[in-house]
């Protein structure tokens, strides 16, 4: 029996409509909610009134058997969402315009005010307040319970009226003093534009795409906000990244290894105003992953039969996956020179030949090249192309090594070590920022060869005691025998160093590279792991031993 005609439009339009998910609860249910009834046309709107935990379960059932195109949520939920769902999650963000009205309206309550924001402070708030002649207490949270500890801090030093997201806003209303919500139907609008933006771009593209561990397509992940530490060398580079992000030219990162140049190339990306409102792609590669004939055709794709085990109909390459938006090029001085010359010359003409084709496609893809090695010194030995170095360093940003910047260690440390508790769903010991502090002088007297890729590394190892043993301080004897490789030779004063902020246990083993692979019985994967360095630059320091 058929469908009547009218039935069966309804179901192929909600079928072509993209499926919207908003993720919220307490006092932003409510606004979602009021926000929906404007984008029903456009969007099936499902709303899902849970949190965190709940809410991650309850999607991966639903998705079992529904189709989703699209989360919305917003704050610490958000993010929670965001690292642990496979489906785009699109966070709402409160503008600098809903903070200003909601401080406003804080002020009227109280001249006692406070705002606590989910993980980063917001820099423009002292200007905003010397400008207005107000004084705001700044605070922030990573979990439930954090925020809570914030919120019963702040009542104790007097403060009446609290400015944040829902679950401040109803803590503060809880704990007696006056909640105010900081989002504007304004901010929620806009996160419904880029989730129907990106829920569209998402189904055009839902076709296959070559793939395997060395390659990620991907709505980027980071941005500027995961660039942390206030040197000036930081600085300096947040102001190269927003530049860089105006112009399409190629870009050429260098840095040491685990400096945050992926980092770096995920912020320009986020940074262009198209990217920001289009959901343009971000597409990336390690040219020292693959082999050489797999590295080819995944960035240039194949035709049909071009070789034994090709996909029948052919396979688009990460330039044709990558058009109209950012290609990332990690490691490209690992490239082959066959390759720097197709890739050179894809550069130049702005087309593209699959392997085994002859069609040139044209391709509009701004390139971000990254590498750990002297481009400079491998131009002059004859393995990389000159020509190809000048084309692809038209602009270019030299990451500053941490032990260059040691000034950042204890914010960044502080970071790690709030994160990672939260995974493992700890609460950070009250003294938390000033146990950080007294230890700096041991973490400065470190060279940190991984740089903040190893530096995050101790720091989720630390967390793993600390949340093992919530009533232990992080002293310097507590970081030492948990992290012995904070004796090694790269560190030649950090026995001193620790002195400076409490007793120290007995020396640990060296941690070069060969007393790691000793320690682990030879796993490679265990060694790099607790040197906080890659496979790649572990395999390619024994490489220089031998």
């Amino acid at each position: 029996m058929s469908r009547p005609a009218s039935t069966s439009r309804a179901v192929d339009e909600r079928l072509d409509k993209p499926a919207i998910w908003t993720v919220s609860m307490s006092r932003l249910f409510d606004l979602f909610r009021d926000i929906t009834l404007e984008y029903d046309d456009l969007a099936t709107i499902v709303p899902i009134n849970l949190g965190f935990e709940e809410a991650v379960r309850h999607i991966r059932e639903k998705m079992l058997t529904e189709r989703c195109d699209a989360v919305i949520a917003a704050g610490s939920n958000g993010a929670y969402l965001k690292s642990r769902l496979s489906v785009p999650v699109v966070i709402a963000r409160a503008s600098g315009f809903d903070v200003m009205q909601a401080l406003a309206r804080a002020r009227r309550i109280s001249s006692e005010i406070a705002i606590v924001t989910y993980q980063e402070r917001l820099p423009e708030l002292a200007q905003f307040a010397a400008t207005f002649g107000i004084t705001v207490s700044q605070r922030t949270y990573v979990t439930k319970e954090d925020a809570r500890i914030q919120i019963e801090e702040l009542k104790q030093a007097g403060i009446q009226a609290v400015v944040g997201a829902g679950l401040v806003a109803d803590l503060a209303d809880e704990a007696g003093m006056n909640g105010v919500f900081v989002y504007s139907s304004g901010s929620i609008r806009q996160a419904f534009d880029d989730a129907l933006e990106l829920a569209r771009v998402s189904r055009l593209e839902s076709g296959p795409h070559p793939g395997g561990p060395a390659y990620e397509q991907l709505r980027t992940r980071h941005g500027m906000h995961d660039l942390r530490g206030n040197s000036e060398a930081m600085q300096a580079l947040r102001q190269a990244i927003v530049l860089y992000a105006k112009s399409p030219a190629t870009v050429l990162i260098q840095g040491e290894t685990g400096s945050g140049k992926e980092l770096v190339a995920h912020a320009i990306h986020r940074e262009n105003p198209r990217a920001q409102n289009k959901a343009l792609p971000f597409v990336a590669v390690n040219c020292g992953a693959l082999a050489e004939s797999l590295l080819e055709s995944t960035l240039f794709g194949y035709e049909d039969g071009a070789f034994t085990g090709a996909r029948r109909g052919g396979q688009p390459g990460l330039f044709e996956t990558a058009h109209r938006g950012t290609l990332f090029l990690d490691e490209i001085g690992e490239m082959p020179l066959m390759l720097q010359t197709r890739l050179l010359r894809v550069l130049e003409e702005r087309e593209v030949t699959r392997v085994g084709g002859t069609r040139p496609i044209p391709v509009q893809v701004r390139v971000i090249a990254a590498t750990h090695c002297d481009i400079q010194e491998r131009v002059a030995q004859g393995r990389f192309r000159a020509d190809l170095f000048y084309r692809l360093a038209v602009l270019q940003l030299t990451l500053p090594p941490l032990r260059l910047r040691s000034e950042d260690l204890p914010d960044l440390a502080q970071w790690f070590l709030k994160n990672a508790l939260a995974a493992l769903g700890a609460r950070p010991h009250p003294n938390l920022h000033a146990q950080v502090e007294a230890c700096a002088p041991l973490l400065a007297a470190y060279d940190w060869p991984g740089n903040v890729r190893e530096l995050r590394n101790v720091m989720e190892r630390l967390a793993l005691f600390l949340a093992a043993e919530p009533l232990q301080a992080m002293t310097a004897s507590f970081v030492l025998a948990h992290a012995q490789e904070l004796r090694s030779p790269h560190a030649p004063g950090a026995l001193s160093a620790a002195s400076a902020c409490g007793p120290t246990a007995a020396p640990g083993p060296a941690g070069s590279v060969q007393a790691a692979l000793a320690r682990f019985g030879g796993d490679r994967t265990q060694a790099a792991r607790y040197l906080g360095i890659s496979r790649t630059t572990l395999w390619r320091k024994l490489k220089q031993a031998d």
